[in-house]
C-alpha cells in the first residue's frame, strides 16, 4: 500500500486532497501532518477520521526530528503546508519565511536523508510570475515565465520553489513542482474572498472590494485542483513544474457581483476600501503543459455553476463557518494539545 505524507492536510486545499486520495485510490494510505495555526481546522476531515487508511499527527515542518521520522513511512510527499494569505504577509512577513522557505528546507532534507522517501511534489503558485497587465488580455503565464513575486507571501512561495529547483538539480531528488491560480471551494477559510464575502452577507454585512475592483484572477476548483496533484504525482515528470489553471478568468468586480446576484442582494451591499499595496493586476495561467504531458483539463471550474455550488455550501454550512469565525474550533485543540 502506497503511503502519503501529506504536510498542511487540515488546510483548506490539503484537507480536500486528503479526502480525494482516500475516495479515489483504496490503495493509497495517508498521513496528515499539520502544526494546527489559526487556519488548520481539524473539522474540515471529520468524515474520515475513522478511515483505517488515514492518520493525523500534529507537528511542524521546521521541526526536522518530527519530520525525518515521518519520512521514513512515506513513499511520497505532497508538500502544501504555507502561510498563504497576502494581506498577513504584508503585515508581518516573518511567519512566512520562516515556514514556506525555512519549513520546505527542512522537509527536503529530511526527505533526501530518508531511505525511503520517493517523490516530492511541491504545490507552489502563480503568485511567483508577479503580475499581468489588464489590457495584455492574451498574455499568460507558462512554465517558462520568469519568476517575479510582488508580495512578501509570493517571494515566500518562490524562496520554496528555487529550493525544489536546486534540490532536484543538486542531490537527483524526485521533485517535481504544480503551480496553480486561485482556489475556490468547501471549507476555505473566511478570510478568503468567496467564503468571506458569502458568509458576510449571510449575516448582513457589506462585502469589502479592494480598489477599483478591476484586479484579475483564474479561478481553480479546489478539486480540479486535488486531481491535478494526484495527477502529476503519479504520472509527471521529475524536475518538471506543471501550471495547474481553470481556464475561468474573473475581474474581482465580476465576482463581487455574481455572488451578490446568488445571494439576492444588490450593489449597494459593496463596500470599496483602500486597495492593498502592490496589488497584483492580473493573474492567468496556460495549462496546456499538464493536458499535454499528463491529459489533466480543469472540468469542476466552469462558472456560474461552479460558483453557484460552493455559495450554497456555505449557505447550508453556517455551524462550520460560524464556529471557524467566531474562533470557537480553537478550543477543541486547546483542550486537547495545549495552546
Amino acid at each position: 500500500m502506497t503511503t502519503i505524507l501529506v504536510t498542511g492536510g487540515a488546510g483548506f486545499i490539503g484537507a480536500n486532497f486528503v479526502r480525494f486520495v482516500l475516495r479515489h485510490r483504496p490503495s493509497y494510505r495517508v498521513i496528515n501532518v499539520d502544526a494546527l495555526t489559526y487556519s488548520g481546522n481539524l473539522e474540515n476531515l471529520t468524515d474520515i477520521e475513522s478511515d483505517s487508511r488515514y492518520r493525523f499527527v500534529r507537528g511542524d515542518i521546521r521541526d526536522g526530528a518530527a519530520m525525518a521520522a515521518l519520512m521514513d513511512e512515506a513513499d511520497a510527499v505532497v508538500h502544501m503546508a504555507a502561510e498563504s494569505h497576502v494581506d498577513r504577509s504584508i503585515l508581518d512577513s516573518t511567519p512566512f519565511i520562516q515556514t514556506n522557505v525555512g519549513g520546505t528546507q527542512v522537509l527536503l532534507d529530511a526527505a533526501r536523508k530518508s531511505g525511503r522517501a520517493g517523490r516530492f511534489l511541491y504545490v507552489s503558485t502563480d503568485e511567483v510570475y508577479g503580475s499581468l497587465a489588464l489590457e495584455d488580455t492574451d498574455a499568460k503565464f507558462t512554465e517558462e515565465t520568469p519568476l517575479a513575486p510582488n508580495s512578501p507571501y509570493a517571494a515566500s512561495k518562490t524562496g520554496g520553489d528555487l529550493l525544489c529547483r536546486a534540490y532536484h538539480h543538486t542531490f537527483g531528488m524526485d521533485i517535481v513542482t504544480t503551480r496553480c491560480s486561485n482556489n475556490f471551494g468547501p471549507y476555505q477559510f473566511p478570510e478568503k474572498v468567496i467564503p468571506l464575502f458569502v458568509t458576510n452577507l449571510i449575516e448582513g454585512k457589506k462585502v469589502p472590494l479592494y480598489g477599483d475592483g478591476l484586479n484579475v484572477r483564474d479561478w481553480l476548483h479546489v478539486d480540479d485542483h486535488c486531481e491535478a496533484i494526484l495527477t502529476v504525482l503519479e504520472k509527471g515528470r521529475s524536475g518538471e513544474v506543471y501550471n495547474v489553471g481553470g481556464n475561468n478568468e474573473q475581474s474581482n468586480v465580476e465576482l463581487t457581483h455574481a455572488i451578490l446576484s446568488l445571494m439576492g442582494c444588490g450593489g449597494e451591499m459593496i463596500q470599496y476600501v483602500t486597495d492593498r499595496p502592490g496589488h497584483d493586476r492580473r493573474y492567468a495561467i496556460d495549462a496546456s503543459k499538464i493536458e499535454r504531458e499528463l491529459g489533466w483539463r480543469p472540468t469542476r471550474s466552469a462558472w456560474p455553476g461552479a460558483l453557484r455550488e460552493t455559495v450554497e455550501w456555505y449557505r447550508t454550512n453556517p455551524a462550520w463557518w460560524q464556529r471557524v469565525k467566531s474562533g470557537e474550533y480553537r478550543r477543541y485543540y486547546e483542550q486537547q494539545y495545549g495552546g
